[in-house]
């Protein structure tokens, strides 16, 4: 039986201490952007709006030190909260205690599933997730969330959490924009750009957010028209279980929600994951993140809040601050805890505008222009698929976008193993071999021709197998006596691929010629003897290199 261990502090260790200081300016500044955030995301959910501070202290420290992202940040996400909402709206009313210990409930039901896959090692379900579909999938996150804030930014009524249609609604409700708001938002992108222009250790963001909570207080900005947060209470989270009776009638209502989350959790997660750790070149265990985000799915259910989850645009804050490693983020928690305690009547001043301005300029740097271009250069049918993956982001969804690039990244996969590009291996006078199209016909000595097959062989390929050894036999001049397949790069033979080589055998040795193989690796030798193509084949028909191929033949042609 596998069993798993804790692994702690892989976000975080090794420590380089000259990045300490910037991490905790990272910090800093995301608990000044993500804090007004992730209140407004309690509006989606439909809990008191101190649970969205409350997602930025404990579930954010347990990942920290249990996740294996150094770059990952885990708070409310609106997809998530979203499907919370939806999924209590018949069971109980909104900011009640009942509908705030659903939630809780459901983020631990959603650990209980994250668990489980852990222990079932299910992290490999993220390897699906290709770097071109990784591109679009932040990209397409970036042009929703930054279109996203438009009306918040013109300080427009009733625009909240709107996207696809944002640009035509925004033209509809034009003459109703605030025009202080306005003024606020755009001096906010300012103070932003300009310090990041004048040097990247400038926090522009967090000078930004406080800057403007002075000014607002110092100006009485709300008299203005302008839009502020308004009281929101202090108080540190109970800890406990969530208040709620549990029957097996409400947990099979809760179960389908529970697991929608889970599946956005790990997609999401993983996807935002993926594609820092690619940036970075770093790597990042799956497995571990899973154990991180249990943990940090089981603190919110036991602090009184809602389901977490990787956010895209909190991790972007924290790298657009500076931020390494985990060490930002648990900053960011301390920050948090001290508001909590002191200072929650500041944040009543922070306007609206304010927060739509910096989650705008965060969802613009989303949006990877220079490597879709990148893409579109070296490889253009993935560029489409990045393309699609963005396009579904912002006219569909995240969790639907998530699913189609699970989907997209199998189908880029199948297409690189369907279209395989395989070789012929002849002599080189310097450097002993080398490899020709197949095109070329090349034969090591006459009457023997090596063709290595370039990828593992399944049923996607099996038919180009078949194809061009039927063909390259039938073509062969002079005609051929062996024909050896090297199968250096298979690590695989499915049913079906093992099925043609038997058929392939078969129309070969009606032709008069041996079909032998060289360098095959152990668990392919394996699977060749399960599928009997080992006895099929004859087990002299298996050789080590090209060479001992080559010196066989020679052996059989003294013979005969």
């Amino acid at each position: 039986m596998r069993t798993f261990r804790f692994q702690v502090l892989q976000g975080i260790l090794p420590v380089d201490s000259t990045q300490v200081s910037a991490n905790i300016i990272a910090g800093i500044t995301l608990a000044a952007l993500a804090i007004p955030e992730v209140m407004g995301y309690t509006k989606i959910s439909g809990t008191p709006v101190i649970t969205g501070l409350y997602t930025l202290l404990i579930p954010m420290v347990l990942y920290a030190l249990f996740g294996s992202s150094r770059h990952l940040v885990v708070g409310a996400d609106s997809a998530t909260a979203a499907i919370v909402a939806s999924s209590i709206a018949g069971i109980a009313a909104p900011r009640s205690g009942e509908w705030l210990a659903l939630a809780g409930l459901l983020a631990l039901m959603a650990a209980g599933f994250l668990l489980l896959a852990r222990i079932a090692r299910l992290g490999f379900l993220s390897d699906f997730l290709s770097r071109t579909v990784l591109v679009g999938f932040l990209s397409g996150v970036g042009i929703q969330v930054a279109v996203g804030e438009i009306f918040g930014m013109l300080d427009l009524p009733d625009g909240e959490h709107l996207s696809t249609h944002t640009v035509a609604a925004v033209l509809r409700e034009i003459e109703r924009t605030n025009v202080a708001s306005v003024m606020v938002a755009v001096s906010v992108l300012v103070v932003i750009i300009v310090s990041r222009w004048i040097s990247k250790k400038i926090p522009g963001a967090l000078i930004a957010v406080v800057g403007a909570i002075f000014v607002s207080w110092a100006f009485n900005l709300e008299s203005y028209g302008v839009h502020v947060l308004g009281p929101i209470p202090s108080g540190l989270p109970r800890i406990g279980l969530p208040a709620v009776t549990i029957s097996m009638s409400l947990v099979e209502k809760l179960i389908p929600t529970a697991f929608a989350m889970f599946i956005v959790i790990l997609a999401q997660s993983a996807a935002t994951s993926r594609a820092y750790a690619a940036r970075y070149n770093e790597r990042f265990d799956e497995n571990v993140d899973l154990v991180g985000l249990c943990l940090a799915n089981i603190g919110a259910g036991l602090s009184g809040t809602f389901v977490v989850n990787g956010s895209p645009t909190k991790t972007q804050m924290v790298e657009s601050a500076g931020g390494h490693n985990q060490i930002a983020q648990l900053v960011t928690s301390f920050i948090v805890l001290i508001v909590l305690f002191f200072f929650t009547g500041s944040l009543a001043y922070l306007p609206g505008a304010v927060l739509s301005a910096v989650v705008f300029l965060i969802g613009v740097e989303l949006i990877d222009i220079k490597g879709m271009k990148k893409i579109y250069a070296e490889r253009p049918w993935e560029f489409w698929v990045a393309l699609i993956t963005a396009v579904v982001v912002v006219l569909v969804g995240v969790e639907q976008s998530i699913l189609l690039a699970i989907v997209l990244s199998l189908v880029v996969h199948t297409r690189h193993g369907y279209l395989v590009n395989n070789m012929l291996i002849v002599p080189d006078k310097i450097q002993g071999w080398q490899q020709q199209p197949v095109s070329s016909r090349g034969q090591v000595v006459p009457g023997l021709m090596i063709y290595r097959f370039m990828h593992n062989m399944y049923y996607a390929n099996s038919q180009v197998l078949n194809d061009e050894i039927v063909e390259l036999a039938r073509s062969a001049d002079p005609p051929l006596s062996w024909f050896c397949i090297d199968a250096t790069a298979v690590n695989d033979v499915d049913f079906t691929a093992a099925e043609t080589l038997r058929t392939l055998h078969a129309t070969l040795e009606a032709q008069g010629i041996r079909l032998v193989v060289c360098e095959i690796v152990a668990e392919v030798r394996d699977e060749f003897e399960r599928s009997k193509l080992t006895d099929l084949f004859g087990r002299e028909a298996f050789f080590q290199t090209p060479a001992a191929v080559v010196t066989a033949y020679g052996q059989h042609l003294v013979a005969h």
